[in-house]
Formats: structure tokens, C-alpha cells, sequence
């Protein structure tokens, strides 16, 4: 048996394993506590085929690999550089504090904060320390005076000041504008200054003049941006202008475009998508479903298209609003209707994109911020040759319980990819959808 003379003990629950099964790697040379209520759970989730269905089945594998012929209720190794340990915790049947007594009721997330109260009063020489993506579970372990704090790995670190793809440099060289619009680009890139990175858009300003800028690394040159219209639809500001150039760079293979309700974010990725239609052979749209009140589609009435459907309005509401550009005689118009008689533009649920290899197409994701790290480095590792990746989504808008504007699988990418040689981002500021929306935004 391991040696016991503890600094700290983390007790983790249910949803901290579905957000990552390799949670138990995590916590350096501390020790790692699982309520055997947190095994019952993952019991519960191991059948089906959503994510949380798959880190359920990994992460008992996990725990089996660990455990070997050990009993679970001692101390065991965890396999990781740092040299921690894990158990399995009971809850006592004699507790100082009985949160379900305490709370008058009980459910798991009292059977799971006693075994963390048993380990205390075994324990006496640790801390414990609970530890849940479950934001009313840990204020209810801290309203019972038992620390408690979010699961950190895979949270960015400010997201106050997330990257946002884009720079206005004033008191620009008027030389470097005017370069700009008679050959396209200007080799002169001090203009940036010494924080330049690599993919990153500018606004350059000089008095009256201005130029929208993108600076690559490997050509070092900042190339003209222009306003050019894909499949009928035309930026109307700046920053709409340098989601389109990501999405129509060929040089670019990962973009994610984060903003508001009403920004453009899902419309642009599918007019940029729909230009280069002769450079991939398909676009796929998708999309997380996740139900009001977090219940499962399968109450629902219906067969599976039937089901997901409502979900995936908003995004033929977007591939009508395109195709409403174009009268039906019209070359675009037709071209969009045999892509879908074709099967060459398909929309669909998230799950149902699992196990497949994506080569040759331009694959969007929207609503991504309610997508875990681990779901969205899934997705794109999925890609295959002469594949696309746009990921879109507002990260102020998060609708699974165990997700925030830091530990979402959006915010992760943008914080961890940024500047990389493949990848561009894009944050939409201003909305465009109507004065009415850009009201609610700005004062609801």
C-alpha cells in the first residue's frame, strides 16, 4: 500500500470525467479520490454514442488499467510522470456533517459530497479538496465549509482578453497604404511593430487614408484585404472582410470565427464555402445538439431527421437566406439546388460526423462553444487531405451546464492555436442582423 502522509486529496465527480476520462492523469503527485456513487454514474453513461457516452467507456477502461488486481479501496499508482495516487472512497455511515441530512434530501450529489466528508474525517492530516465542473455542487460543498473548485486543465487563463485575430495601428506610413492598393502588398512589416503575428489581420490608418491588412509569416509581407463578395453575399464591415479572407485562404486550414448573436459568423462560412464548391468535393455543416432543459431527443416523437431537424433550422434558415440572393433561373441558384440533390451539401447533427475521416471538404462546425477541448481536438484530427475546419460559435452563449467562456472547446482552440502556421481566427464585434438585434445585444 502507497504511502499515505498526504498534502492534498482531490475528490472528483461525475462530471469531470465525462468532461475529460483522462482527468485522473492531471493532478501532479496529489492524491485522487472517486466516490463509488461517481462509479455508479459513469455506469449510467456508458451506453450510446454522444461524447459523453465515449469519455464514460474510456474512462472506466482507464480506471480497469489501473486498478489491475489491486483492491480499489487503497491507494494506487496513477501511471503518470508526477507519481500520484487514486482510490475508490465509501461514504462513512458515522459523518460529522450529512449533506443529506443537511439538505434534506438524497441524491447523488450528497451520497458524492459524504464520501468526501468520510475522507476528511479519515484524512485528518490532508486537505480535501472537491472538485467539479458542476458549479452548484461546489457552492454546496462550500456552504458546508469543504473547499471545492472548478477542474482546470483545459481552461484558457483570461478570457477577458481572449485573441481576437485582428489590430488597428494608426499614424500608418501613408507609403505602406498606398503600396497596398496599387500592388496588393508591402514588404515594409515594422509598420506592425515587434507584436506581429503570423495570420493576424490589421486595420492601418493614416489620417483620411485607410487599408485592411493580413500579414503572413512565411511570405513576411502584408497583403491587401479587400470587401469581394462570395456567393452573393458582401462583407459589411471590416472584420466580416477578414472572416471571408480566412475562409477562402487557400493557405488556411483551421479558422474560427467567435461573436455574437447576429455578427454573421455561420452566414459567412457558408457563402465562403460555397465559393470554393469547385475545390471541395462536399461541405458539411454540423452542429452540437443540445435540448432546452438539457433532456436527451430521444423523448422525442419521430425518426432521427425528424428529431434533429429543429435543431439544424439555423442553418438552412442561412442557405435560404443565400439562395434568396439569386433569382431560381439563376447559374448560383441552380448550382446550390443540384449540390443538394447531389448530396454535396449536407447538414447534420455533431454525433452523427463520429468515426468518420473528412478529406476534401470544407467541414463547418457551429455553435462550437458547447463543444469540450476534447471534442473539438477529435473534430480535427478527423481531417484528411485538402480538408477545411471552420469552427463558429459565441462563447458568452453556453448552453451545457458543465461548459464556460474559459474551459469551452472554442475559447481553448483560439487560446492554444493562435499564430500557428495553419490556423486563422476572427472575432465578429459588430452586429449585422438589424438595429432591433444589435439593441438587445448592447443593452439585455
Amino acid at each position: 500500500m502507497a504511502e499515505t502522509k498526504l498534502k492534498k486529496i482531490y475528490v472528483i465527480d461525475t462530471s469531470v470525467l465525462l468532461y475529460d476520462h483522462n482527468a485522473l492523469h492531471n493532478f501532479e503527485d496529489n492524491h485522487v479520490a472517486i466516490p463509488i456513487t461517481v462509479l455508479e454514474e459513469l455506469d449510467q453513461f456508458k451506453v450510446g454514442n454522444d461524447t459523453k457516452n465515449f469519455e464514460a467507456r474510456e474512462c472506466i477502461r482507464i480506471i480497469d488499467r489501473l486498478a489491475s488486481s489491486e483492491s480499489l479501496q487503497d491507494w494506487i499508482p496513477i501511471e503518470n510522470e508526477m507519481g500520484g495516487y487514486f482510490k475508490i472512497v465509501l461514504q462513512s455511515e458515522r459523518l460529522d456533517i450529512d449533506a443529506e441530512k443537511v439538505f434534506a434530501h438524497k441524491n447523488n450529489d450528497h451520497k458524492i459530497l459524504n464520501s468526501a466528508f468520510s475522507l476528511q474525517q479519515e484524512e485528518k492530516e490532508a486537505k480535501v479538496i472537491l472538485v467539479s465542473k458542476d458549479i452548484n455542487l461546489r457552492l454546496k460543498a462550500k456552504a458546508l465549509n469543504l473547499p471545492a473548485e472548478d477542474y482546470k486543465t483545459g481552461k484558457i487563463k483570461d478570457q477577458k482578453h481572449q485573441y481576437s485575430g485582428k489590430t488597428l495601428i494608426e499614424d500608418v506610413d501613408a507609403e505602406v497604404i498606398r503600396k497596398l492598393y496599387t500592388s496588393g502588398v508591402s514588404r515594409k512589416i515594422t509598420t506592425l511593430g515587434e507584436e506581429r503575428k503570423n495570420n493576424h489581420f490589421y486595420i492601418l490608418k493614416n489620417c483620411s487614408s485607410s487599408a485592411l491588412g493580413y500579414f503572413n509569416e512565411k511570405s513576411r509581407q502584408i497583403e491587401r484585404v479587400d470587401k469581394t463578395y462570395a456567393y452573393g453575399i458582401k462583407p459589411k464591415n471590416a472584420e466580416q472582410a477578414f472572416a471571408l479572407h480566412a475562409i477562402m485562404n487557400p493557405e488556411i486550414n483551421l479558422v474560427t470565427i467567435s461573436g455574437v448573436a447576429g455578427t454573421g459568423k455561420t452566414l459567412l462560412a457558408l457563402a465562403g464555402s460555397l465559393e470554393q464548391k469547385n475545390r471541395y468535393e462536399q461541405i458539411i455543416l454540423a452542429r452540437p445538439i443540445v435540448p432546452l432543459s438539457n433532456k436527451d431527443i430521444g423523448f422525442l416523437p419521430g425518426d432521427a431527421e425528424e428529431k434533429v431537424n429543429p435543431y439544424m433550422q439555423p442553418l438552412w434558415d442561412n442557405l435560404k437566406f443565400i439562395k434568396s440572393q439569386f433569382g431560381e433561373n439563376e447559374k448560383k441558384y441552380r448550382a446550390i439546388e443540384e449540390m443538394q440533390a447531389e448530396g454535396r451539401i449536407q447538414i447534420c447533427p455533431l454525433a452523427f460526423i463520429r468515426g468518420r475521416s473528412l478529406s476534401n471538404v470544407i467541414f463547418i462546425v457551429d455553435e462550437a462553444q458547447n463543444l469540450t477541448p476534447h471534442e473539438v481536438k477529435t473534430i480535427i484530427t478527423r481531417a484528411g487531405e485538402n480538408t477545411k475546419i471552420i469552427l463558429t460559435g459565441d462563447v458568452r452563449q453556453i448552453d451545457t451546464p458543465y461548459l464556460d467562456d474559459q474551459s469551452n472547446g472554442l475559447s481553448y482552440v483560439i487560446e492554444k492555436l493562435k499564430g500557428k502556421e495553419l490556423y486563422c481566427h476572427v472575432t465578429l464585434d459588430k452586429g449585422e442582423r438589424s438595429q432591433l438585434a444589435n439593441l438587445a445585444n448592447s443593452y439585455l
